[in-house]
């Protein structure tokens, strides 16, 4: 059972403490509290120390709760900060504002808090002198450009001229504080710093390894953003790098591919450089031969062996690349894909799941060439492969977990130069067609938006849409027009393939619940209704605008239609048995 050291601690108790020695690690993210942030800390406080702007109405014996700091001591015997730095480093910045106001102050109470502080910010010798090159907090996040300064603020009180850090921008805000409670409350300026330094509480957690202080941190309820995955494989980096002289020239990269992911990824959970280490993970397995349908949890993956493949120096090699690659399909990049791959990638980003995701990264860092190109006749082909077989999985064997076993059978094979091909996974036509004629198809499924995105570019005449464009699936004949009019016999028929269409959204906004001649009408752009006056981009509203009429038998033929194309591109990957 892991050992926890927790006693609850008075501000002075626990930084005037000779053994006190606190270090934000380099994995730690930068300083991010802002004046808001500074606001309601500082109001908390004020609030507490003074009721009512009453100096007299505190008790002595009342205690404000400040958070938790959770650490653990490191090889070097230092307090590794896991949770609790954005308040700690603030804290810091209020008492290195007080201590600055105390200099030129020598009434008895003054002195006196002055001094207490003192003993919070630098490490004292035997005989409790300060030694003021030597702060209580150290601070080595990788990417924190201004924690030097932080540092000199500490030790030295001044201000970089012209400095627009977070660090010197929030102590600015607390001298401008003390500077109006000064102003207010002359007579009772030394209680202030004082009822913060001793009623004001804060829980250390100390933790004997940094696994299992990382596990409280993320069991806590916390103001702040929890660390990442991707916040501890940056340490890893760090270290690595450092021990070869090229700190500097990781931290350039590691940033640039923070830059990349954020604007490309959005996970539903974790950070964007937790899905680019996820998405890589897979093509790790691969090489390994793993084709365990049960995935290990990201940290634990790349924790193996002292994260051997942390050290590789390749590793951030690769990384970059794969990001890119995700960028450049982000962008429909036209000078690295061509506009058939580019399709296929659009109708891909509408895949009932995610798992094409992690097969294409595979595939591609398997196939690139040096510069990160990939054939294109071979990726076209690929791409075709797995929308096929994904696509009609979802219909025949629900549940993104079923997908697991074909998909990472495949990025095995994939990694052993094989070609993709879901040999042992092949659909037996009879069954799989039953299966699509029985999936009701509603506009909440995944499925549906996926077979109705696949079959808008089957039509020749479709261009490329863009993937910042918002598209939604069309009833054609509407819903509220059924329950109305009763105009189906077949009940089903609503919700069938045959009666979908994907269409912009501010068009089916438009045609919504009319009639199918002004359908006809608002779709190529005829009838101009609002702002919105251009005809729709997908090319089968050509098609559709030459019925005149569409009601059941239309819905029951076009669904056919659907399935009969799709079970041909089925036919044609060769993926019927």
């Amino acid at each position: 059972m892991s050992k926890l050291n927790v006693d609850q601690k008075a501000i002075i108790d626990l930084l005037s403490d000779k053994k006190a020695d606190f270090l934000i690690p380099d994995y730690q993210r930068p300083y991010a509290w802002n004046e808001e942030q500074c606001q309601t800390l500082w109001d908390d406080i004020f609030l507490f120390s003074f009721p009512d702007n009453n100096y007299e109405a505190f008790d002595d014996n009342e205690e404000y709760f400040l958070g938790s700091i959770v650490t653990y001591k490191n090889e070097s015997g230092k307090s590794e900060v896991i949770d609790g730095q954005q308040r700690l480093t603030t804290l810091m910045l209020i008492l290195r504002a007080f201590y600055d106001k105390f200099e030129n102050m020598k009434d008895k109470n003054s002195i006196l808090t002055r001094d207490r502080i003192e003993k919070c910010i630098w490490k004292t010798d035997t005989f409790g002198t300060a030694d003021k090159n030597t702060l209580k907090i150290d601070s080595e996040v990788a990417t924190d450009n201004d924690k030097d300064e932080f540092l000199e603020l500490l030790r030295t009180g001044i201000v970089k001229q012209g400095s627009k850090s977070q660090y010197v921008l929030n102590y600015q805000f607390f001298q401008k504080k003390i500077d109006e409670f000064l102003q207010e409350f002359p007579s009772f300026f030394p209680y202030l710093p004082a009822r913060i330094l001793s009623n004001c509480i804060l829980l250390p957690i100390e933790a004997e390894s940094q696994d299992t202080a990382l596990r409280i941190f993320s069991t806590l309820n916390d103001r702040g953003l929890p660390l990442s995955d991707a916040d501890i494989f940056k340490a890893q980096f760090y270290k690595y790098y450092g021990s070869s002289g090229n700190k500097d020239e990781f931290i350039a990269e590691w940033k640039k591919l923070e830059e990349i992911t954020s604007s490309v990824f959005n996970p539903i959970s974790g950070t964007p450089m937790d899905e680019l280490f996820a998405r890589y993970m897979y093509f790790l397995r691969a090489k390994e031969g793993n084709k365990s349908s049960t995935t290990e949890a990201l940290r634990k993956f790349y924790e193996r062996n002292k994260y051997q493949y942390l050290k590789r120096p390749n590793t951030i090699e690769e990384l970059k690349s794969l990001a890119l690659f995700w960028e450049s399909v982000s962008d429909q990049d036209k000078t690295r894909f061509s506009e058939g791959a580019l399709k296929k990638l659009f109708v891909l980003n509408y895949a009932p799941n995610g798992m094409w995701q992690h097969i294409t990264s595979v595939y591609f860092l398997q196939h690139k060439t040096n510069d990160g190109i990939l054939s294109d006749a071979e990726f076209c082909k690929f791409l075709d492969r797995i929308t096929a077989f994904i696509f009609a999985y979802a219909i025949t064997n629900p549940g993104v977990n079923a997908l697991r076993t074909p998909v990472y059978d495949e990025m095995v094979n994939l990694v052993s130069g094989g070609e993709v091909k879901f040999s042992k996974y092949k659909f037996n036509n009879k069954q799989a067609r039953t299966s699509f004629e029985n999936y009701v198809f509603t506009n909440q499924r995944n499925a549906t938006r996926s077979m109705i995105t696949w079959y808008a570019y089957t039509f020749s005449e479709q261009t490329l849409l863009g993937l910042n464009e918002v598209f939604h699936l069309e009833h054609i004949y509407p819903k509220k027009r059924q329950e109305m009019e009763g105009g189906l016999k077949v009940e089903g028929n609503i919700d069938s393939l045959g009666n979908k269409i994907l269409l912009e959204s501010a068009i089916n906004i438009k045609a919504s619940d009319y009639r199918f001649d002004d359908k006809k009408r608002i779709y190529s752009g005829e009838q101009r209704r609002g702002n919105y006056k251009e005809p729709s981009k997908v090319a089968e509203i050509a098609d559709l605008i030459a019925y005149n009429e569409f009601g059941e038998q239309q819905i029951i033929e076009r669904n056919r239609k659907i399935l009969d194309r799709f079970f041909d591109f089925l036919h044609a990957e060769e993926l019927i048995a």
